[in-house]
């Protein structure tokens, strides 16, 4: 086939994107669709606003006004869409993980599943709870640098 098998093993130097490729292709172009199409939507709705109007009356290049004005304001959805599903990916893409046996905290999770290994499975969802939490205030920082009107006290 077109991927080469990769030994699974510390001793072996393998490239390291003949082990990250087609996994990370996989996980790649589930959402990349959808960021596309919100990011489409955003924009079109932002592009109607007063202040991109505003903007383009003041006599500001076009290119000012869509990188200044409309592409920060049209990322808050995006951004929050991407920050929740890396927050998932971080704890394991249990499915791809599996079908790869690539050695993640998904595989990990799956195999402790199906060995009813308790305590690795609890550590694995708090670790999980615990990225999806500072990746959810990352978002909330992204917030206030992208949009001036909420600030972090």
């Amino acid at each position: 086939g077109p991927f080469p098998p990769v030994p699974r093993s510390f001793t072996v130097e393998v490239p390291w994107y003949f082990d990250v490729l087609l996994p990370a292709f996989t996980l790649a172009v589930i959402e990349a669709a959808f960021v596309a199409r919100l990011m489409r939507g955003s924009m079109l709705e932002v592009l109607r606003a007063d202040y991109v109007r505003t903007a383009r009356a003041k006599g500001l290049p076009e290119r000012t006004v869509i990188g200044r004005h409309a592409v920060r304001n049209s990322l808050l959805p995006v951004v929050t869409f991407v920050g929740l599903t890396l927050g998932s990916y971080v704890g394991g893409a249990i499915i791809t993980e599996t079908v790869f046996q690539y050695n993640g905290v998904g595989y990990l999770l799956s195999r402790a599943i199906t060995t009813n290994n308790a305590p690795i499975i609890t550590a694995v969802v708090i670790y999980t709870v615990v990225a999806y939490v500072l990746l959810s205030m990352v978002v909330d920082v992204l917030y206030a640098y992208l949009d001036p009107r909420i600030r972090l006290n």
